[in-house]
């Protein structure tokens, strides 16, 4: 087990072993964060599934109401009229046979993926490029679609996709540290119930652990109600 070092050990004696409520926990995060530069609150909630559910089928997308959004980089699978449109709405590239030459050759330079619904059988052949970043165009986030200008504009203004893992761990960025506590709480509530969504069931019974977490510091148990 890899040794913590002395901030970490440090700011971690700040943590009572309890439970806390969102509000508490966000107030023991702010001030149990060591990074010197500008870090973010991160919602990680670990689920409980049916054994015969993958977790990895769990994804979906959400906009927060206060963004958290650094420059997102966004690329779109779409024919030439559409890749226009893109284009003007803010894509940072777009087009087809080129651009999955360029992912094909290992330069994946983008955040984020979008793809029109009548190039998904020409991009198929790069679920082993994107599948394992989880870059992949999906219906279930909202990255396949025929409006793709409208789909570019939410992405850059902070949309973002999430996925559980093999753990049933799913994990969001829902805030900076400088961002007023009521603006970051309004946020998670927005996560939560587009985890909802993505599961089909109420939050409180596939949840079997909510925390949160500065980008460098250690971990807060709270209970979600």
């Amino acid at each position: 087990m890899a040794r913590r070092g002395k901030k970490y050990v440090n700011t971690a004696k700040k943590i009572e072993t309890k439970e806390y409520t969102l509000e508490q926990a966000l107030k023991v995060v702010k001030t149990a964060s060591y990074s010197k530069f500008g870090g973010s609150v991160e919602l990680h909630v670990a689920i409980s599934l049916p054994k015969d559910k993958d977790a990895k089928s769990i994804k979906g997308a959400v906009s927060l109401p206060h963004s958290t959004a650094k420059n997102v980089i966004v690329a779109v699978f779409a024919t030439p009229e559409n890749a226009k449109a893109a284009l003007a709405a803010g894509a940072d590239k777009a087009g087809l046979e080129d651009l999955v030459k360029e992912v094909q050759s290992g330069k994946i330079t983008f955040d984020v993926a979008i793809a029109t619904p009548d190039v998904m059988a020409k991009i198929a052949v790069l679920g082993k490029e994107l599948g394992p970043k989880g870059l992949m165009p999906n219906p279930k986030t909202g990255t396949v679609t025929a409006d793709v200008a409208k789909t570019v504009k939410e992405y850059k203004q902070g949309k973002m996709t999430f996925k559980a893992d093999e753990q049933g761990g799913i994990h969001i960025a829902v805030g900076k540290l400088d961002l007023d506590d009521a603006k970051i709480v309004e946020n998670i509530k927005v996560a939560v119930t587009a985890i909802e969504e993505a599961i089909g069931k109420s939050f409180s019974t596939v949840t079997r652990r909510t925390y949160l977490a500065p980008t460098m510091g250690k971990a807060v148990k709270f209970k979600y109600e």
